[in-house]
């Protein structure tokens, strides 16, 4: 399988590791080593979470939400229905939870403190992004006690920007959740640029450009301090690797591969 790297700093092959189950692969982090978790692909559809849980070894309850590409979070005591309880985190707030979140472009995040055993799940496409779904969930843990130096964090399969065309003004909208003092549209596309790396890529259509939202997280997370060390990007891209993972944007399908993560 071709490996579709963002950066080298921060997608180290090393750090991912394809794992077997019933005969099929998906994908765990190093980075999160010390936790029961998968980055399944698209051979598992349309299982649902409940087996990957057990395919992990676990034996444990299971929470999953209604995803609505917004930035609300939920620990599974909020979680009375997932076919109707809308939210896209998930932060556990017990030992033996199996949280999920559906993906099939979106960036899936796991995150774990390492220090009190607590798991993370969020969906992160743009519009998540652009409301910081990612560190308001870092903000949560700490002010339920974390440390920011005991969070490990691993952002799985997803759409790259090489091939993720969008309007200009998504673009800018997503920009704003790193530079909110900025008024110009023209000098937040430019501050876009000038990050390294930069999650911003020429388009030939007037009007468009590409954006990689991965990398948008990423510089979220240096605001809050934390550090690379702290971060993974899987180097796979949902869109370019048809043989392992759905794209809505390839196929125009509701089909999704699951992640998530078991709660120490």
């Amino acid at each position: 399988m071709t490996n579709v790297a963002i950066d080298v700093r921060l997608t180290e092959t090393s750090l991912w590791q394809w794992q077997i189950w019933q005969g099929l692969p998906y994908l765990t982090c190093n980075l999160l080593e010390d936790w029961s978790h998968g980055f399944f692909t698209r051979h598992y559809y349309p299982q649902t979470p409940e087996a990957f849980t057990a395919a992990l070894g676990a034996n444990v309850p299971v929470y999953r939400v209604k995803q609505v590409h917004g930035d609300r979070l939920l620990n599974p005591q909020g979680i009375t229905n997932p076919e109707i309880v809308e939210a896209d985190g998930i932060i556990t707030d017990a030992s033996g939870q199996g949280i999920w979140v559906a993906s099939a472009d979106c960036t899936p995040v796991l995150i774990g403190d390492r220090s009190t055993g607590v798991g993370v799940a969020i969906h992160s496409g743009w519009r998540g992004t652009a409301k910081r779904i990612v560190p308001k969930a870092v903000k949560q843990l700490l002010n339920s006690g974390s440390c920011l130096d005991n969070l490990v964090l691993a952002l799985g399969p997803a759409i790259a920007g090489e091939v993720y065309q969008v309007e200009a003004e998504v673009a800018v909208e997503v920009g704003l959740s790193l530079f909110p003092q900025e008024t110009n549209p023209d000098q937040i596309l430019a501050n876009l640029l000038n990050l390294s790396p930069s999650p911003l890529f020429a388009d030939e259509e007037k009007g468009k450009v590409r954006l990689d939202v991965r990398r948008v997280i990423y510089h979220q997370l240096q605001q809050l301090g934390i550090r690379d060390e702290q971060i993974a990007i899987a180097p796979f891209c949902t869109y370019q690797q048809e043989d392992h993972f759905f794209s809505y944007r390839r196929e125009k399908a509701k089909k999704i591969q699951w992640s998530g993560i078991v709660s120490r």
